[in-house]
Order: C-alpha cells, then structure tokens, then sequence
C-alpha cells in the first residue's frame, strides 16, 4: 500500500483523500468544461489560422474585422434605439406626472372651496 501523499491546501487535502472514482470524475468535469470554455467562438468569425498562403490569411482578417465592424454598428444601432426609446417613455411619464400634480391641485383647490362654505356656516 502506498504512502499518503502531503496535500497542500483545503481543496488538495480533500482532493488526496478522496476515492479515485471521485478524483476520475472531478478530472472529467474539469476537462469538459474547459473543452467548452474553448469551444466558445463568434458565429460568423473565419479561423484564419488554417490559410497557408499570407494574402489569403490577411484577406480571412480583413473579413473577420470588416464581420465585427458591421456587428459593433449593429449593436450600436440597436442600443441607441433602446436608449432613445426609453427616453421617450422617460419623457411621456414626466408629462404624465406633470397633468396629474395639476389635476391634484386643482381637486384640492375645489376640495378646499367645498369645505369653505361649511366652515361659514359653522360659525354663524
């Protein structure tokens, strides 16, 4: 039987004295999502790395950057239409506000001219 090996830190320590099952499983976990982690790419993007000849990997640049540009400017249109959208709402509600203060100064106003009278005639 083999001696146990020193494990540094909380997560080695752990890591030792597990059962091999659990450490194959924890090996498989970590190479899968770090297989995913590389996988990630931008739908649309050439791998450029795969041209030989330089004029076509700097033409497979070209398009990538020319395929990011158009995407940078789509995205830049569509938030400029969200931000102004949501200025537009912003200003809708400010002049919703404004009608409604009005309207409750103007009910106050009649509120207090109906309580007037009664005041009036509770003096006399």
């Amino acid at each position: 039987m083999p001696a146990p090996r020193k494990a540094s830190g909380a997560f080695a320590a752990r890591f030792v004295y597990t059962c091999p099952m659990q450490r194959i499983i924890a090996a498989a976990v970590i190479v899968v999502t770090t297989a995913a982690a590389q996988a990630q790419d931008i739908r649309g993007l050439e791998v450029c790395t795969a041209e030989k000849a330089m004029e076509r990997r700097t033409s497979c640049l070209q398009s990538n950057v020319e395929f990011l540009q158009q995407a940078l400017t789509k995205q830049a249109r569509e938030t400029k239409a969200r931000l102004d959208a949501a200025d537009r709402e912003a200003a809708a509600r400010t002049r919703e506000i404004a009608a409604l203060k009005a309207e409750l100064a103007s009910l106050r106003a009649e509120i207090a001219a109906l309580k007037k009278p009664a005041v009036e005639k509770e003096k006399k």
